[in-house]
């Protein structure tokens, strides 16, 4: 490996919530360990202006959207994105070297299924790289899931990287859980090997219940989980979708919009609506539907591989970032699911990194590794050939 400098990265990330952008500034080098060192300079979340969110939500879930749309929506976000780095770089007095802008998912399909007589499979970002670049005049790396693709894999999840470099314990094992929009897990047994890392998306997380509760009170999210304490959770409804054959699929596995978005927002409505519940009943189910598939696909998939490679292991740790480590009704629900197996339950915040900072800190490293000529993927996560360098460079 060459001998990268030291850089000051900021790192964009919109997800699938689709609220707003988290930037991170992030000071990364090359440590003696000979891999990445990141410091956390410093963070700060915007909130999309309820235009510029209401135009991504129905840019997500259309059936069909004008060309002229889309495409103001990609420059307009571009505009957003760059606002955002501005503010924060100049909060800390900080120069940038380097920018990675992971961007907002409009579409992700990691399986692939038939498209003009060809097995298809597709993602796509938008927020155009190249106003973020002109303005804060900063090269900018973006458009990081289609190498991944390309190399036969699902282009997520790609924050494992982040994982291993900075939560990676000799003596520990770990699952770091993001609640997002969806809820996906890295889990690390003690002394893993970069082969040894399992991750995957295990279902919807703060999307459905966002989405119930902009459709039965007119608001944007369940805030600390009041309105689900209120509720009552139908076992029977909760039962019925976890049928869904998303879930009993091994990894490597992702999913977004396209398989937890309107279509299964009304099917979840209708069934509650069956079962005569309260608006608080379902905004409860919802969120126990999180913590249900999240906690299945614990016992499922990464009990049996923390065993089979750290059996010697003296703790399991579940560290939780994202949105949904806000929610406490939620977090409860998972305390109570893994607490009696032997997990600690602890969020990012515990280990130096804001919960909401995480996957904004992600990119920035993962910007860092492609500047440098260094891969960024995790084939064991993403089900990729090899490992590739990730994303488009755009230069000022």
């Amino acid at each position: 490996m060459t001998n990268p400098k030291e850089m000051i990265v900021a790192g964009i990330m919109s997800g699938t919530s689709a609220d707003g952008v988290d930037v991170a500034l992030c000071r990364i080098r090359l440590s003696n360990s000979d891999t990445p060192h990141i410091k956390l300079i410093g963070a700060r979340e915007f909130r999309y202006p309820k235009a510029v969110r209401s135009a991504v939500l129905a840019a997500m879930d259309a059936k069909s959207i004008s060309v002229a749309e889309m495409s103001r929506l990609h420059w307009r976000l571009g505009e957003i994105y760059a606002e955002a780095v501005e503010v924060t770089a100049q909060e800390h007095g900080l120069k940038l070297d380097l920018i990675g802008s992971h961007g907002q998912t409009i579409y992700h399909q990691g399986v692939a299924s038939k498209y003009l007589g060809r097995p298809t499979r597709c993602t796509w970002q938008i927020g155009e790289a190249s106003v973020i670049a002109e303005k804060l005049r900063t090269p900018v790396v973006s458009d990081f899931r289609p190498a991944d693709l390309a190399a036969q894999g699902q282009g997520a999840p790609l924050v494992p990287m982040l994982d291993y470099v900075l939560f990676r314990s000799e003596k520990v094992s770990r699952i770091l859980q993001n609640l997002g929009g969806i809820a996906n897990m890295t889990a690390m047994p003690a002394g893993a090997s970069f082969e040894d890392v399992l991750a995957f998306d295990s279902g919807p997380s703060n999307i459905v219940i966002d989405g119930c509760m902009r459709r039965l009170f007119q608001k944007s999210f369940d805030r600390n989980g009041a309105v689900a304490r209120r509720g009552r959770i139908l076992r029977s409804v909760i039962e019925q979708l976890l049928r869904d054959p998303y879930y009993a699929a091994p990894p490597p596995k992702s999913c977004g919009r396209e398989q937890f978005g309107e279509a299964f927002l009304n099917r979840l409505l209708d069934l509650c609506h069956r079962s005569k519940a309260r608006k608080e009943d379902v905004i409860a189910t919802t969120t126990a539907l999180t913590a249900e598939s999240i906690l299945n696909a614990y016992r499922k998939f990464v009990w049996p591989h923390l065993g089979q490679k750290a059996p010697m292991a003296k703790s399991i740790e579940y560290v939780v970032a994202g949105g949904g480590a806000r929610n406490s009704t939620l977090m409860q629900m998972l305390r109570e699911g893994l607490e009696p197996m032997g997990v600690r339950v602890r969020s990012t915040d515990d280990l130096g990194v804001p919960t909401q900072a995480k996957e904004a800190v992600a990119f920035a490293l993962l910007a860092w590794l492609t500047w440098n000529n260094l891969p960024g993927n995790v084939p064991t996560a993403t089900g990729a050939a090899r490992p590739v360098i990730l994303g488009k460079v755009t230069r000022a």
